[in-house]
């Protein structure tokens, strides 16, 4: 499945970014529409995957400045990449890794030496054979176990 890695830009591909989101984490994962979306959606750079016909196929967000600052606990130069989402029809396929890179690039322009995600815990080998290292206990976020992982870039 080739999918074309942009950054989201404009009202319409806002609206992809969330329709790739409420089917990924409120349909299948039930996470609540009230944590899904949050204040950090207005000020993040959100990077999208839409298939040639335009079909929206995955999504992630950058936060960085900051909100990064006061999300990771101040750490100077850490950004923070979250909310990676890849429809059903296209796992597998090696976009979610594309949209991990994507969003790395887009820390490196603004000045990121360092990535912190907050990892659903099914998924952390996903994050580890991309470079990333859990650290942390294990804690609930929207009633679904998670790690903190972070990656030097």
């Amino acid at each position: 499945m080739t999918a074309a890695v942009r950054t989201a830009v404009g009202a319409a591909d806002l609206a992809l970014v969330r329709d790739v989101r409420r089917e990924v984490f409120i349909v299948e994962q039930n996470v609540p529409e009230e944590l899904e979306y949050d204040e950090y959606d207005a000020t993040s750079v959100h990077l999208l995957a839409v298939a040639a016909d335009g079909t929206a196929l995955g999504t992630g967000r950058l936060i960085f400045g900051e909100q990064a600052l006061k999300l990771t606990g101040g750490v100077e130069g850490r950004v923070l990449l979250g909310r990676l989402a890849v429809v059903s029809a296209a796992r597998g396929t090696g976009l979610g890794a594309e949209l991990v890179r994507a969003i790395e690039a887009a820390g490196l322009e603004r000045g990121a030496v360092e990535v912190e995600l907050h990892a659903q815990v099914r998924a952390l080998g996903f994050y580890e054979r991309l470079g990333y290292a859990a650290e942390g206990p294990v804690y609930e976020d929207a009633g679904i176990p998670h790690r903190t992982m972070t990656r030097v870039l």
